[in-house]
């Protein structure tokens, strides 16, 4: 009898069967798809909580090493004078005063040595633009000295508009971890001249930079107040046309009805940004600048001040934000219809001829305007008056001057008081000696009426007093950068351990790590904020759960994995694993000296020059005829490309006189030389030809590979080079007469969204949708039988079969290139076609030198040199470890104004597209030419994880060394000019890399792993 199946039933079973048969292959293929994607959402979660680890140790080092300062809320009030008596001044609240109203100009990134006739400081006649064109103020401190006076402003660093206002308005020393709260300023809380005048009832009214408006917000009259966007460095002319617009109709009131007016130009510091001080443009924003204030002192009367000042300077190259010279030295020039001013013994009537003379610091700024206008000094000024401004006109008065000092130095000396009680200054009596010293000579000197002496000996106070404050503003607070340290230095540990100790499935164990280290976070925290709780000398609840749970999930992690996942092995590495070594720990050696920080770039060429000849060696050895040929010839290609990167450079001050910057066309331009747009177009020619002949390597030019790559990309690069001939164009004014400014921005924008559209949209949907990079060949038989009679069967060829996970997953990169290509000028978009090339050449070395994943001698050295690689290329696309260097121009390349986050966004793809270009291809250290045979879903996610926590591994070691070294060398001289933005680009770096691994790249291989496994069963 024979059994038939019935409906639902296998054959050969009854009814009855078990009821557990064995999975289909369709269901089983269906839960290891799920099962990848669980994974994948595990291991995402997994590199978060890296990150987290990361960002807790940076906070805490951060807040011990960022120096901060106690800021009161105490304020001066009109009726009490420092001393705590009352004021029985009539004529002003502690001062006779000397005006009724002022106008104050700001501007913006006006430098000394703009204001001052070249044959001053040049023996011969210099042509340069930025001198001799704004003549006014030098011509009116020396035909009429007591009417006006032009003195070098020195600017506190950090040298950013926003700080430097702070500064102006407050009159209070910078802390640099200010310089965090320039791109969002936050309202000045403590006391201030804006907040005084407005105490005082006067109507106080803001033009131009909308930054004002952050600081202070609701202080200005909203009827005469006209705010406009700041941020757009490529625009000269629309803040200060409308400045000019405005102001001059207030001049012109009657009756006024104004007390202030603070009007803010921008126009000179955006003509450096975009040209550089010497540039035709600025050289037309200087006499603009001298004929609006040729009007000005027309229109103004006896009773009103006007005062033009700089908030900073800029280097060579027109740039700010750091502590050069250039950069500091501003220009102060105060002007009175009526002899109001003078100069004190031993000054000469001209203005300083260099700004290393006779020079005022910016904090003195907000006692001076007080006194003049009458109002009370801001409770936490710092700063003394300016001499020339209470001289009197003739004969120096010597009593004015000493009484006006005497009255600061009790505002300061009431401020020390009052800063004491809130927080133990920690310094020993001799720190008072000289102070005390100069104190008693002042009063002696008063009581005798030698007022002169009392001048020399209260200017003597303030100096000791200013060195004080600056030294103990500069007292770290080592127990929280130890915590940071140590908390880092675990992580650091956590990581190395896992990623090259630790053999078996990665994946599989991560994901179980995750609920030992949520667990250990947990009880941490708990600990944490009952110590908080407890013992809140040691910490504050909240800090306290914060590091608890930082060291409690990184303790509990590291434990598990020392339990659970040492597999019986030598782990001394290979000979490749010790290279990857060296060059990691000597970067991190060489970060103690400044000279190697400031020339890292030439170190990281030497590292990769170094990777490339032991590639050669290497290859060379190779038994196999083609890998012996492919990789020797790679490895030849990638020191050449390395080699030809390091034309493209931007020099940073400290490399001076030796080194010639070219990634401008000039040391002191921030447009790209004619010749440079060539560039573009080459790029647009060449690199898809490059990429289609690795895929065709291994006949991988297939499918949507063709479209992408040989269309798409090159159209999106061709977008890119036309965006920059227009911007070109629009710089060196070549279509004047022809073409509209506002027509050529439309275009360039549209052009700019093009090629975004293509690398956004269209580059994302091809690769999330697109099929393997494989063609299938299926060749018919013949008609011919074999010897038993049977006909042949028809044949099938898979090409591309090689690399279909590599060529697959490669589609990402070049959405990535365009995008950043965009943002960078054509230098940097040659540095970036480099790097796409560097990426392939050792993709390729890799391979064939056995040194992936799958290999029986895998190493560390793919995603370490990608690591170096995106280490190089930032500095071959114009960038440096300083504020500086930062092109906030690229905001608005495809954006007409500020729009948050794209803007932001838009800097960060631009300043570190090289590292996220490189942390994006790690998972080519494991999918390139990947057999299939080897690529079950498991251990895909197990070879991708150990090369994404190797990569990770590098910037975790270097961002731990920079720490410690900052850290270490907190006193040295070079700290805020080489040191600390070093350790600040580590952070960032190691951040925007987490981020891009946990969110790029995994994400990348989900969708590849999907795609392929697909079409191939598994």
């Amino acid at each position: 009898m024979v059994d038939h199946a019935g409906p639902g039933q296998q054959a050969g079973t009854s009814g009855d069967a078990s009821p557990n048969p064995s999975p289909t292959a369709e269901e089983r293929n269906r839960r290891k798809i799920v099962s990848f994607k669980v994974t994948h959402v595990l291991l995402t979660l997994f590199f978060l909580w890296l990150m987290t680890v990361h960002i807790v140790g940076i906070l805490f080092f951060a807040k011990g090493f960022l120096l901060t300062r106690l800021v009161l809320d105490n304020k001066s009030e009109c009726g009490i004078l420092p001393s705590d008596n009352p004021s029985r001044e009539t004529g002003g609240c502690w001062h006779p005063k000397s005006f009724d109203r002022a106008v104050v100009i700001i501007i913006d990134a006006l430098r000394y040595d703009f204001t001052i006739p070249s044959h001053r400081f040049y023996t011969e006649p210099q042509k340069k633009f930025y001198l001799d064109n704004l003549p006014i103020l030098h011509q009116t401190a020396v035909s009429n000295p007591s009417n006006a006076i032009l003195l070098p402003f020195i600017a506190d660093p950090p040298t950013s508009t926003l700080q430097r206002l702070k500064g102006l308005t407050t009159g209070t020393l910078p802390t640099f971890i200010d310089i965090g709260s320039n791109f969002a300023g936050t309202a000045i809380e403590e006391d201030n001249i804006i907040s005084q005048l407005k105490d005082a009832g006067k109507t106080i009214v803001q033009l131009g930079d909308d930054t004002w408006h952050s600081l202070f917000p609701g202080y200005f009259d909203p009827n005469m107040t006209r705010p406009y966007d700041s941020f757009n460095v490529w625009d000269l002319h629309t803040v200060d046309n409308g400045v000019i617009e405005h102001i001059m109709p207030l001049l012109d009131q009657s009756p006024v009805r104004w007390d202030v007016i603070f009007g803010h130009f921008l126009g000179v510091d955006h003509a450096g940004h975009r040209y550089g001080p010497d540039h035709p443009a600025m050289a037309e924003k200087l006499r603009q600048m001298d004929g609006v204030i040729r009007q000005m002192m027309e229109k103004i009367d006896d009773t009103t001040l006007l005062v033009v000042m700089g908030d900073h300077g800029m280097d060579t190259k027109g740039d700010h934000g750091g502590e050069s010279d250039e950069e500091i030295e501003a220009a102060l020039w105060m002007y009175s219809k009526k002899p109001r001013f003078g100069r004190i013994d031993g000054a000469d009537t001209l203005p300083p001829a260099t700004a290393k003379e006779r020079p005022v610091g910016q904090i003195d700024l907000v006692s001076t305007l007080s006194i003049l206008l009458g109002l009370p000094i801001p409770f936490n000024n710092l700063g003394k008056p300016i001499a020339e401004a209470f001289a009197g006109a003739g004969t120096t008065d010597w009593e004015n001057l000493a009484k006006v000092e005497q009255l600061v130095q009790s505002q300061i000396s009431r401020y020390q008081k009052y800063y004491t009680r809130s927080r133990d200054l920690g310094l020993p009596e001799e720190a008072y000696t000289n102070q005390n010293r100069y104190m008693v000579d002042s009063i002696e000197a008063t009581a005798h009426g030698k007022w002169k002496d009392a001048h020399n000996a209260l200017v003597s106070w303030h100096r000791e007093l200013i060195s004080m404050y600056r030294q103990l503003w500069a007292n770290f607070n080592l127990t929280d950068m130890l915590i940071g340290v140590q908390l880092s230095g675990l992580g650091l540990g956590f990581l190395f351990l896992f990623s090259c100790f630790l053999e078996g499935d990665k994946a599989g164990l991560a994901v179980h790590l995750i609920r030992s280290a949520g667990l250990g976070s947990a009880l941490g925290a708990a600990a944490g904020a009952l110590t908080g709780l407890f013992l809140p000398a040691q910490f504050t609840v909240v800090a306290g759960l914060i590091f608890g749970a930082g060291i409690g999930g990184i303790v509990a992690a590291s434990f598990w994995s020392c339990q659970h996942l040492f597999a019986p092995k030598s782990y001394l590495p290979s000979a490749w694993g010790w290279l990857a070594f060296v060059f990691c720990v000597t970067q991190s050696a060489g970060f103690a000296s400044n000279s190697y920080t400031i020339h890292e770039d030439t170190i990281l060429l030497f590292f990769l020059s170094s990777f490339g000849i032991v590639s050669l060696i290497s290859s060379l050895r190779q038994a196999s005829t083609p890998d012996r040929v492919l990789g020797t010839y790679q490895s030849v290609v990638f020191i050449f490309l390395a080699r030809a990167a390091s034309f493209s450079r931007l020099c940073r001050e400290e490399q001076m006189p030796g080194c010639h910057s070219s990634f401008y066309a000039s040391t002191n331009s921030s447009t790209s030389a004619p010749w440079q747009l060539l560039i573009p177009y080459t790029v647009a020619l060449i690199i898809p030809e490059i990429i289609k002949a690795f895929y065709k390597g291994t006949a991988s030019y297939a499918g949507s590979a063709g479209f992408w790559i040989g269309f798409s990309v090159r159209m999106g690069l061709l977008l890119i080079a036309a965006y920059w001939t227009i911007d070109a164009a629009d710089n060196g004014d070549w279509l004047l007469g022809r073409v509209s400014p506002a027509t050529l921005k439309t275009v360039s924008i549209t052009l700019a969204r093009c090629a975004l559209a293509i690398a956004i949209p269209v580059g994302i949907g091809t690769f999330v949708w697109a099929k393997p990079c494989i063609d299938i060949s299926i060749t018919e038989p013949t008609t011919a039988t074999d010897e038993t009679g049977t006909r042949g069967r028809p044949q099938l060829a898979v090409f591309g079969y090689a690399n279909v996970f590599g060529s697959r997953y490669f589609i990402m990169i070049p959405i990535l290139v365009l995008a950043v290509s965009l943002l960078l000028p054509p230098m940097g978009q040659y540095s970036i076609a480099i790097l796409t090339w560097q990426i392939l050449c050792l993709l390729e070395i890799l391979d064939t030198n056995g040194l992936t994943a799958t290999s029986a001698t895998k190493s560390s050295i793919g995603p370490v040199m990608l690591a170096i690689l995106g280490s190089y290329h930032f500095f071959k696309t114009g960038h440096q470890a300083t504020l500086a260097s930062i092109q906030w121009n690229s905001a608005f390349v495809p954006l007409r104004t500020i729009q948050y986050p794209w803007s932001p966004l838009l800097v960060v793809l631009n300043t570190f597209g090289a590292q996220i270009i490189c942390a994006a291809a790690v998972p080519l250290t494991v999918l390139w030419k990947r057999p299939i045979d080897k690529a079950g879903l498991r251990w895909l996610w197990t070879d991708v994880l150990g090369a994404c926590l190797t990569h990770a591994l590098y910037y975790a070691t270097i961002q731990l060394a920079t720490t410690m070294w900052a850290g270490h060398l907190r006193r040295h001289l070079m700290l805020y000019r080489v040191f600390m933005p070093r350790y600040l680009m580590a952070n960032g770096v190691l951040l925007i890399v987490d981020m891009v691994l946990a969110f790029v790249a995994l994400a990348g291989v989900r969708v590849v792993g999907l795609s392929v496994g697909e079409v191939f069963g598994f």
